[in-house]
């Protein structure tokens, strides 16, 4: 589990591997901290398992599926990447709960500098866009960000400077692909609500949550 506060901007070494199962190596300065093998690591929102590493660098394995319906499969050598270590029990929770699992590939519609923020429009599937409520959170290549509006076939976002400087935002430009993960709470919240009554055990219903303010 992550927070999508982004720790450090990496740069791609090499992708063995191509369109098939892969092996990214990624030249950071989070090797010189206390990394272990096997830890969770998020590769722009997507989580991957560190396999080995040297003195400037770590290598994690990327699976077919992850290859074809991430972002990842499109990495070339030099590329920046966002990189965010697993969130442990004692950390702040600064962000919001970002699982590493990506939901679709959206794309960067428009993009302008508004006053000294950054405002992006990213167009993005129904499947999605469903999830996805104003001033609620999403998580845009691994960054924690607040919805400013929604529209029929995409959202938009206001990103502060200091987001936009330090994660891979400020290298994205129109028409480039992004990784995007809904706000997983919302999805649960419709799981349980579209099962069948007594599915769960339990008295869960749309009318409980309206009336406690959920929906």
């Amino acid at each position: 589990m992550f927070t999508g506060l982004i720790q450090a901007i990496g740069q791609v070494r090499s992708l063995e591997g191509g369109s098939e199962s892969g092996r990214l190596r990624i030249a950071s300065a989070l090797v010189h901290e206390d990394l272990c093998l096997g830890e969770s690591i998020a590769v722009n929102g997507v989580c991957l398992t560190v396999t080995s590493w040297d003195r400037d660098s770590f290598t994690l394995d990327v699976s077919p599926e992850t290859l074809r319906t991430t972002t990842l499969g499109g990495l070339s050598p030099r590329t920046a990447v966002n990189l965010e270590r697993a969130l442990r029990m004692c950390d702040r929770l600064g962000g919001h709960l970002v699982a590493g699992h990506v939901d679709s590939v959206g794309t960067v519609r428009q993009m302008r500098k508004e006053h000294n923020s950054v405002y992006f429009e990213f167009a993005v599937g129904a499947e999605s866009l469903r999830y996805i409520v104003a001033k609620g959170s999403v998580a845009i290549d691994g960054v924690s960000l607040t919805v400013n509006q929604v529209f029929s076939d995409r959202f938009s976002i206001m990103v502060i400077p200091h987001s936009f400087e330090q994660t891979c935002l400020k290298e994205r430009r129109v028409g480039d692909a992004v990784n995007i993960e809904t706000d997983l709470i919302g999805r649960y919240v419709e799981r349980f609500v579209a099962s069948p009554s007594g599915a769960t055990g339990g008295s869960l219903s749309r009318e409980f949550l309206a009336k406690n303010g959920f929906v």
